[in-house]
C-alpha cells in the first residue's frame, strides 16, 4: 500500500502539490513548539530501506571516533525491527516527522523531508545522494518539478559533471557542494589484489573461477505502482555453456526491485541481491555488466571492465531520457543482444578494456580519497 500511495504522489502533479503545501506547513507549525536536540542526528539510507551506503560510512566513522561519542544516531527504517542492534524510528509516521522535527544533524543519500520542506534554522543537512546520473533525475524527469534542495548545507558532488547535473535536477546550490566524493566509494580507491582475494574467500568463489557482476538498474512500474519487477530477456542456461568453466555470475539488482523474474539460481548463477554491501560485490568482480544505472561510475573507479548490456536501449531512453549518449562516454559501446554480450566476453582484451574504464573514471570523477572524513567535518563543525 505504501508503495502504491508513493506511486500515486509521484505521478499525479496536482495531488503532489496539495499534499507538500499542506503537510510542510503543518510540520513547519510542529517544529515551533519542538526544542532541537543538539546531539540528536537523524540518518536515512534509500528511503529507510537499508543499513548502508555512505549514510552507512558515516555513521560507522563515527563510531571509530570518541569526539563523537556523545551524538545520539537514530536511524529511520520501513522495518526497524530488522535492526534490533541500533537506535531507531518507523520511516513516513508521526515519530519520524518529530524526531526529525527535533534532530540538530540530518545525514542521506535521498531526502529527509520526504519531499517537503520544514527544516528548521539551526539544522544541519548532509545529503551524500547515492550515485552519479547518466539517466534524467529530479527536475530533469519529464513531468517533475518539485525538486528543491535548498535547504541542503552540504551535498556530496564527485566532479564537474555532478555539480553541472545537480544545479538543473535538484535547484542546488554551488554553496552546498561538497567536492569529496562519496563516503561509500572511498574504500574503491584503496582496493589491492590482496583485498580483492580476501573479498573473493569471503563470497566463496572457487580458486579457478573468474567473477561477473550483472546489475542492471530499475524498471518503472507496469501496474500501477503496486510492485517494480524485472524480468531481464537472459537466458543463463546459454551464459553456462559458454562461460561456465571460466566464470561464476553474481546477480544484483535494483534496491528498489521488488522481484526478479526468470532467474534460476545455482552455482553459476548466484543470487546478490540481498547481499548488503555492494562494494564487497564490486571488489570481487573481474567484470561489471549494467545497463545504465550509476554502478557503472562507482566501478570505474577500480579499472576493471565495464559492458553495457542495453536490450531495451531505444524504449528505455525514450521514456527516461540520458545525460549523454551511453555509446559516446561509457567504456566501449553497448550491447543490445546476448549474443554479442557473450562474444564479447569470450574475446575480452582485459588490458584494453581496464584502460577503457580509467578513460571514463578520469571524466566523471576527480574526488574520492578522505569523503568520509570530510563529510563529517563539515556537518558537525570540526
Amino acid at each position: 500500500m505504501r508503495q502504491r500511495l508513493i506511486y500515486i504522489l509521484k505521478h499525479n502533479a496536482a495531488i503532489q502539490a496539495i499534499y507538500r503545501v499542506v503537510m510542510s506547513f503543518v510540520f513547519r507549525v510542529m517544529g515551533l513548539f519542538i526544542t532541537t536536540d543538539e546531539n540528536l542526528v537523524l540518518f536515512v539510507s534509500f528511503m529507510g530501506l537499508n543499513f548502508n551506503d555512505s549514510p552507512k560510512a558515516i555513521y560507522d566513522y563515527m563510531q571509530a571516533h570518541p569526539e563523537y561519542k556523545n551524538f545520539r544516531c537514530v536511524w529511520a527504517f520501513e522495518d526497524p525491527s530488522k535492526f534490533p542492534e541500533l537506535d531507531t524510528v518507523k520511516i513516513d509516521t508521526p515519530v519520524y516527522f518529530k524526531m526529525a522535527l527535533k534532530a540538530k544533524y540530518w545525514i542521506t543519500n535521498t531526502n529527509i523531508e520526504r519531499g517537503l520542506h520544514f527544516k528548521k534554522k539551526g539544522q544541519k543537512y548532509l545529503n551524500t545522494w547515492h550515485g552519479i546520473a547518466l539517466k534524467y533525475i529530479g527536475n530533469d524527469v519529464a513531468g517533475r518539478s518539485d525538486f528543491n534542495f535548498d535547504t541542503v548545507d552540504h551535498l556530496c558532488v564527485c566532479g564537474d559533471y555532478d555539480e553541472r547535473v545537480y544545479k538543473s535536477a535538484f535547484r542546488a546550490k554551488e554553496s552546498s557542494y561538497l567536492r569529496v566524493g562519496l563516503p561509500r566509494n572511498e574504500e574503491l580507491w584503496n582496493v589491492n589484489n590482496e583485498k580483492k582475494q580476501q573479498m573473493r574467500d569471503k563470497l566463496g568463489i572457487p580458486a579457478d573461477k573468474k567473477v561477473i557482476l550483472y546489475a542492471p538498474t530499475w524498471r518503472e512500474s507496469t501496474d500501477g505502482g503496486k510492485s517494480y519487477e524485472i524480468k531481464p530477456p537472459i537466458h543463463f542456461d546459454e551464459w553456462k555453456k559458454e562461460l561456465g568453466d571460466k566464470y561464476v555470475v553474481l546477480f544484483r539488482a535494483h534496491h528498489q526491485t521488488t522481484r526478479v523474474l526468470g532467474v534460476q539460481y545455482d552455482d553459476f548463477v548466484r543470487e546478490a541481491s540481498s547481499y548488503p554491501a555492494v562494494n564487497d560485490l564490486m571488489i570481487a568482480a573481474d567484470i561489471l555488466i549494467t545497463d545504465y544505472s550509476a554502478i557503472a561510475f562507482d566501478y570505474s573507479i577500480l579499472c576493471r571492465p565495464i559492458f553495457c548490456y542495453a536490450y531495451d536501449y531505444d524504449t528505455y531512453l525514450a521514456e527516461r531520457g540520458t545525460y549523454f549518449q551511453i555509446d559516446e562516454k561509457y567504456p566501449n559501446k553497448s550491447c543490445r543482444t546476448e549474443d554479442e554480450l557473450l562474444s564479447r566476453i569470450k574475446g575480452i582484451d582485459y588490458k584494453a578494456e581496464c584502460a577503457n574504464t580509467r578513460r571514463f573514471r578520469d571524466e566523471f570523477i576527480q574526488y574520492g580519497i578522505g569523503a568520509t572524513e570530510a563529510c563529517v567535518k563539515a556537518e558537525f563543525g570540526s
